[in-house]
């Protein structure tokens, strides 16, 4: 039986994303623990039980309100989407004056009374002159994507045309380019609270956890992402999934770990996931070009730049032919080999000077497709401030004075 453990541990078990660890003490809990009975609220063993109930505040005054709410993943499912819908709301707060959703064409959404949001590329990019483009409530592109998907399961549509349904959870219809940021993170929640309910074994079920792990670290909470791929990937090997679905949960594991400083950990992994999908799939196929990249990423981020410039080189053209200049994974690949370029000891006058130029040909690109706004974005304009300095570093006789301001600028970029 499992000892009674210390209150103090129970505010960190409210902030788990998915419940795979007792209510009551957090240790992680086996695929079939011990529920309350009522709710489904999961326990390691029956003196936790009792202690949760028991608390101050505890489950006893939770209980009906759980149980009336859909059991405990529905309920906190539930819960975590209000508030991830309401920070991505805040973040886009004061950017949409004045416009309306274009789904249900209402500033404030009729039913739930929230604000309006955007974070995909639409009425951003270099050449665009229309704001209110892709501007929507999270609650418009969450039942846009569940009747969407809904339509495809009802008349029993081929895979292929499923996976556009599905695509809409987390690609926007209009511009066809991935949700970012806070966005990304509510329609997570959204996804994961509409198919919680579903059986394990239910393809949807997967899907919609890899969609809520992928939305918390794209608004960078990558420890609670880490626990949703962990989670996902428990859920795939008991069903006995196939090497290629393992090995992209896997990566995703990988990028958890390399944001949350197990850096290490996460290149050897990469360099075993690369090398497993290239066996498998072939150097041209999507995922074993985006294992390629991660895999470039963290050697970079490693500060090995001659082996990051050295495997860019043989891969990125690749990236380039097979997906097209202006796929987010080739422009990737392109800014980390100018990182490299610039960063390595030994750089020459040359390699700076291709850097620079290589990272202003993908700036340009960027915004095109992507605008402004996008995390990749912001990551090339400090790439390309960094490699200019190194290129004016470089260029600036030592004998030159340079006024404190001037010192100040290279410093900073």
């Amino acid at each position: 039986m499992t000892l009674r453990r210390s209150s103090r541990k129970k505010p960190h078990r409210q902030a788990k994303m998915l419940l795979t660890n007792c209510a009551a003490c957090a240790a992680p809990l086996p695929h079939r623990a011990k529920q309350c009975s009522r709710c489904k609220t999961r326990y390691c063993g029956p003196a936790c039980q009792k202690e949760h109930w028991d608390a101050a505040g505890g489950h006893e005054n939770l209980c009906k309100k759980i149980k009336k709410g859909g059991g405990a993943e529905q309920y906190h499912a539930d819960k975590k989407y209000k508030e991830a819908v309401a920070e991505a709301v805040e973040a886009c707060r004061g950017r949409h004056e004045g416009q309306k959703c274009y789904i249900c064409l209402e500033a404030v959404h009729p039913r739930t009374g929230e604000g309006l949001v955007r974070g995909c590329a639409c009425g951003d990019r270099d050449g665009v002159s229309s704001p209110e483009l892709g501007v929507a409530h999270v609650s418009c592109l969450a039942r846009q994507a569940k009747i969407l998907r809904q339509e495809f399961e009802e008349n029993n549509l081929g895979s292929e045309t499923r996976v556009v349904g599905w695509k809409r959870w987390h690609t926007c219809g209009l511009c066809e380019q991935q949700y970012h940021g806070v966005v990304r993170y509510a329609l997570g929640w959204a996804c994961w609270k509409t198919y919680v309910g579903r059986s394990e074994a239910d393809v949807v079920s997967g899907l919609a956890m890899a969609q809520l792990g992928n939305g918390l670290f794209a608004a960078r909470h990558y420890e609670d992402a880490l626990s949703v791929y962990e989670a996902e990937l428990a859920m795939k090997m008991r069903l006995g999934a196939p090497a290629r679905q393992l090995l992209v949960v896997r990566g995703n594991i990988a990028n958890a770990y390399f944001e949350i400083g197990r850096k290490d950990q996460a290149l050897q992994m990469w360099r075993d996931i690369y090398s497993g999908r290239l066996k498998l799939l072939g150097e041209e196929h999507l995922e074993t070009i985006r294992a390629a990249c991660n895999y470039a990423s963290s050697l970079a981020g490693l500060q090995r730049f001659e082996e990051a410039k050295s495997f860019l080189r043989k891969t990125m053209p690749v990236a380039r032919r097979v997906l097209g200049e202006e796929h987010r994974i080739a422009l990737r690949m392109r800014r980390l080999y100018a990182r490299a370029l610039y960063s390595a000891d030994g750089a020459t006058l040359d390699d700076l000077r291709e850097a620079v130029t290589t990272i202003e040909d993908v700036q340009r690109t960027t915004r095109r497709v992507f605008g402004g706004a996008h995390p990749l974005a912001a990551k090339i304009e400090d790439t390309l401030k960094k490699a200019r300095a190194a290129l004016h570093a470089r260029e600036t006789p030592p004998s030159d004075s340079l006024e404190d301001g001037d010192l100040d600028d290279v410093e900073n970029a």
